[in-house]
């Protein structure tokens, strides 16, 4: 049996350091992850965003519900999730769905 994690879910800020600040404080106050959705709107981009939060915190895992697949190229989404999960130590999850 896998261990229960918590998650919080976040996906607009006021400012970088204001982002960087909600991954901080999701992780001091013992959070496993910080998730956030893809969809086009008022939120902040999911790649960027969880690269900041990534780099903003130690332990933290980052992860978006579902990348909708009809947004990207199958190819260009692969090498993002690739990047980000080498940036952030490994910390990346990815969800793929049709959005």
């Amino acid at each position: 049996m896998h261990p229960f994690r918590f998650a919080v879910q976040q996906g607009t800020a006021r400012s970088g350091e204001a982002w960087a600040k909600i991954a901080r404080r999701a992780e001091s106050i013992g959070y496993d992850m910080l998730v956030m959705s893809d969809r086009l709107g008022q939120q902040l981009s999911p790649f960027a965003a969880l690269a900041a939060a990534a780099a903003a915190t130690t332990k933290l895992r980052v992860c978006a519900f579902v990348f909708a697949n009809d947004y990207r190229h199958p190819l260009m989404l692969a090498r993002e999730a690739a990047t980000l999960d080498f940036l952030s130590g490994g910390r990346f999850e990815m969800g793929l769905g049709a959005g």
